[in-house]
C-alpha cells in the first residue's frame, strides 16, 4: 500500500521489481525492506514539502497578474463576481490530482491595448462550445444545425425565387410604412448615458444599436454607409438610410464587432469613429480580426475567442464577454472564415444586455443563457431569413428569434432588421 501511495505522489513510474516483492524476500532481508520503506517515506515527506512550497507561489504568480491588469474580474455564473478564483487555461482543472513537475505556462494574446485580454474558466465544461478550427486553419461552425449551401445552390434559388420582401420602391410610400425617427440625443445630446439604474437602446438602423447602461455608452455593428460593399458605388444598397451620422453620435465607449462581412464592418465608419473619437475608443472583436482594425486605424482592440471577457478601462464594473453564434466569415475570395464571428454579452452592476449580431439558430443560446442570464434585454436579428434554402443556417426567422429570446432568459426582447439591406450573391 505505502508503495502505492509513493508511486501517487511523485507521479515516477516504478519497476515491478519495486511493485511486486515475495514475501519470501522480504522475510529474508528484514534490513532491506526497512530500508526500502524509510526511503520511500523520506521521499514521499520530501515531495510533500515541495508541493506545500510549490502551491503558494502558484497563487501569488495569479495573484501579482491579476494586479497588473487592474480591476480585473470574473464573472462566474449566476453573476457572482470571484476576485481570487484561479483562472486555469483550456481543459485545465481547478485542484489537479497530480501536479506535474514544470506546468507549461501560456502567454497571453498580445493586443494593442496594455490590458489583456483573458480565459474564463468555463472551457473545461463539456457542455460549453468552444471555438474550433479544421486542419486548414479556417473557423468552423460546431454545430449539426451548420449547412451551408452549395454555390450552385445559391446560384439557383437566387434566380429562380421570387422576392417577397414587398419593399415599397416608392419614397414616399417607404416614408409612410417605414419612417426613419430622429434619434433622441441629436436634440438632448447631455441626455445620453444619464440612465441611472436603468438602460436604454436606440436602434439607429440594420444591427446598429446605441446602448446606454451603467456609465457607459456602447455601439454595435457600426454601419453608416449607403452599401454594403468595398466600393461606395456598387454592391447591396440600403432601403433606408440610417438614423443618425457618426458626426451627430453622442459620446462612444466602445464598440462590438460581430463579423467580417461588409453590412456589420464598413470601413467607412469605421474610419470615421477613429477620426471622431480616436484612441479613447475601444473596440471588441472575434479573433483574428485584430490585424484589420490596426490596419485601418484602429489603436485601441481587444481580440477574444469565445467564452472570453475584457472591459473598459475605468468601467471595471462591467464585462464584455465574446459569446458563440452560428454564422460564418468573408471579406474577399480568399480569407473565408479565417476570422471569427459571434455574439456580445455585456454583464454589468445593474442591467445585462445580448446582442446576437447574425446568427442562425442553435443550441448555443441555451448554454449563453445558463451562464448570464436572465438578460434584462436581447437585441436579436429579425430579416434577411428568405429563401430559407440558402439562410437558414445563418439567420433566424421571426420563429427562431424568439426561441433565442426564450434560450437566453430575457425580460424583454429588441429586434433589429436586417432587412434594410438586400443581401447580395
Amino acid at each position: 500500500m505505502l508503495v502505492g501511495v509513493i508511486a501517487c505522489a511523485t507521479a515516477t513510474p516504478l519497476s515491478p521489481n519495486a511493485l511486486f516483492v515475495s514475501s519470501a524476500a522480504v522475510w529474508r532481508d528484514r534490513r532491506w525492506l526497512w530500508s526500502s520503506l524509510s526511503g520511500g517515506v523520506k521521499l514521499l515527506l520530501r515531495q510533500v514539502a515541495a508541493l506545500s512550497s510549490a502551491r503558494p507561489r502558484t497563487l501569488l504568480l495569479s495573484a501579482q497578474h491579476r494586479r497588473s491588469e487592474p480591476g480585473r474580474k470574473v464573472m462566474a455564473e449566476g453573476g457572482t463576481v470571484e476576485e481570487e478564483k484561479t483562472l486555469m487555461a483550456e481543459g485545465g482543472s481547478e485542484t489537479p490530482s497530480c501536479p506535474r513537475e514544470n506546468p507549461p505556462t501560456q502567454e497571453p494574446r498580445k493586443s494593442s491595448s496594455s490590458r489583456k485580454s483573458f480565459r474564463l474558466n468555463y472551457r473545461h465544461e463539456e457542455e460549453v462550445t468552444p471555438s474550433r478550427r479544421d486542419s486548414s486553419g479556417r473557423f468552423v461552425n460546431p454545430w449539426p444545425t451548420w449547412q451551408f449551401p452549395s454555390y450552385a445552390t445559391v446560384l439557383r434559388l437566387f434566380l429562380m425565387e421570387k422576392n417577397h420582401s414587398n419593399v415599397p420602391s416608392s419614397k414616399e410610400v417607404l416614408d409612410k410604412e417605414l419612417p426613419v425617427l430622429e434619434p433622441y440625443f441629436i436634440q438632448n445630446l447631455e441626455q445620453c448615458g444619464q440612465v441611472g439604474s436603468s438602460l436604454r437602446v436606440t436602434w439607429l438602423g440594420h444591427a446598429t444599436v446605441l446602448l446606454e447602461m451603467d456609465g457607459l455608452v456602447v455601439l454595435t455593428d457600426p454601419m453608416f454607409s449607403q452599401r454594403a460593399s468595398p466600393m461606395p458605388f456598387i454592391g447591396p444598397k440600403r432601403y433606408r438610410g440610417p438614423a443618425c451620422t457618426v458626426a451627430q453620435l453622442p459620446r462612444v465607449d466602445a464598440v462590438l464587432i460581430s463579423h467580417t462581412h461588409y453590412d456589420h464592418l464598413d470601413a467607412s465608419s469605421v474610419a470615421a469613429l477613429n477620426s471622431r473619437f480616436g484612441a479613447e475608443l475601444r473596440w471588441f472583436v472575434p479573433l483574428g480580426l485584430l490585424d484589420w482594425m490596426r490596419k485601418n486605424g484602429c489603436e485601441n482592440v481587444i481580440e477574444l475567442d469565445w467564452w472570453e471577457e475584457n472591459c473598459v478601462p475605468g468601467h471595471d464594473d462591467i464585462t464584455f464577454v465574446c459569446t458563440p453564434a452560428q454564422h460564418w466569415c468573408k471579406r474577399t475570395p480568399t480569407d473565408d472564415n479565417r476570422a471569427l464571428w459571434g455574439s456580445w454579452t455585456v454583464l454589468g452592476p445593474n442591467n445585462r444586455f445580448f446582442f446576437a449580431g447574425d446568427t442562425g439558430y442553435c443550441s448555443v443560446f441555451e448554454e449563453i443563457g445558463k451562464r448570464f442570464g436572465p438578460f434584462d434585454l436581447a437585441a436579436i436579428p429579425i430579416g434577411a431569413y428568405l429563401p430559407r434554402g440558402i439562410m437558414k443556417s445563418q439567420h433566424v426567422d421571426p420563429e427562431e428569434a424568439v426561441q433565442i429570446h426564450i434560450d437566453v432568459q430575457r425580460q424583454k426582447l429588441a429586434r433589429y432588421s436586417l432587412g434594410d439591406i438586400r443581401p447580395g450573391l
